[in-house]
């Protein structure tokens, strides 16, 4: 196996926009031919949208693209200018009337980390698909949906870190697998290999990391307003062939990577999400892929954590003085 970009993937197209003063954004990823898909939602607070299109019982057999984005349920207006932007180019469900494209989403809570009145919209959504077809722009950090991430926010936004939106992708012989993962999580982040903590929660003056399962633990109270600005969401791409049952299947096995990797995960006050995307043709097998899914998880987790940049009063891994 080795290294790739997860860019080096063909009939699927990356564009992103940001405001960067708003602390939000939105990523796109198009697949103007098609493209079958698979959801694995574990999180009790997901904001999302379309999902029960990808249930393997719904007719649709294909979608057109996937948005991840801020803003919460807000931002969920942003797959509007997708689909406007992919119906102005003849992208889509043929209706005989027009085409219409098939577009689902998933957004993190960012409105605690900027402007909280401004969340992706119409525009943005349109802007960032306009931006995949004329110029793909995908990089990690803080960019698109990881603009706004942040993780390790059991105390609330005073002790949590930076993050952002980070990827990793792998080739194996003509196998192609990667992720992009917005990591935004309540809890803490993990090197899912050497179980060192790399980000999440802070103590008061930010000199060392505090164990947020250990907080949590302090009570057994029942916590009825629980702080919910969190959620973890992820695109799984492949380039092998299969039917939304086996990308569902293969979505729930790349779970496996944020839970070697985020601590607690999956919570209520969580919305944690994978899509999983096949846009190719290769044969492999469905177990092979899952395993490697939850891998390159893993892997984006951990450089959506080390390319963030500190910002919006948040610092980021690469800047912690311990």
């Amino acid at each position: 196996m080795k290294t790739i970009s997860v860019t080096d993937f063909d009939n699927i197209k990356i564009g992103q926009v940001e405001n960067r003063e708003a602390g939000t954004g939105c990523t796109v990823f198009i697949a103007e031919k098609g493209m079958s898909a698979g959801v694995d939602i574990r999180g009790g607070g997901p904001a999302s949208r379309e999902t029960p299109l990808l249930n393997p019982l719904m007719a649709a057999q294909q979608i057109h693209a996937v948005v991840l984005g801020g803003g919460s349920a807000f931002g969920l207006g942003a797959a509007n200018g997708v689909m406007e932007f992919l119906e102005a180019h003849d992208i889509g469900f043929d209706v005989g009337v027009t085409k219409v494209p098939l577009v689902v989403q998933s957004d993190i809570f960012d409105l605690t980390v900027g402007d909280p009145f401004t969340r992706p919209d119409v525009t943005m959504g349109y802007n960032a698909a306009k931006q995949a077809f004329d110029m793909p722009n995908y990089k990690d950090g803080n960019y698109g949906a990881g603009c706004g991430a942040t993780v390790g926010k059991a105390k609330g936004m005073e002790t949590c870190m930076k993050t952002g939106i980070g990827s990793y992708a792998i080739e194996c012989g003509a196998l192609k697998i990667g992720a992009v993962v917005v990591v935004n999580a309540l809890g803490d982040i993990y090197d899912y290999k050497t179980g060192q903590k790399i980000a999440g929660l802070l103590n008061e003056d930010k000199t060392a990391f505090v164990d947020t399962v250990e907080v949590m633990a302090q009570t057994i109270d029942v916590i009825d307003n629980k702080f919910t600005g969190n959620t973890t969401i992820a695109v799984v791409m492949t380039n092998a062939a299969f039917d939304k049952a086996q990308l569902c299947k293969i979505a729930g096995m790349a779970q496996n990577g944020y839970a070697r990797s985020i601590r607690p995960v999956h919570t209520t006050a969580d919305g944690d999400s994978i899509y999983a995307v096949s846009v190719g043709d290769v044969q492999a097998d469905m177990d092979l892929v899952g395993t490697l899914a939850a891998d390159v998880v893993s892997e984006a987790i951990k450089c959506a954590v080390y390319s963030a940049e500190s910002d919006y009063g948040y610092v980021a891994a690469k800047d912690l003085s311990f």
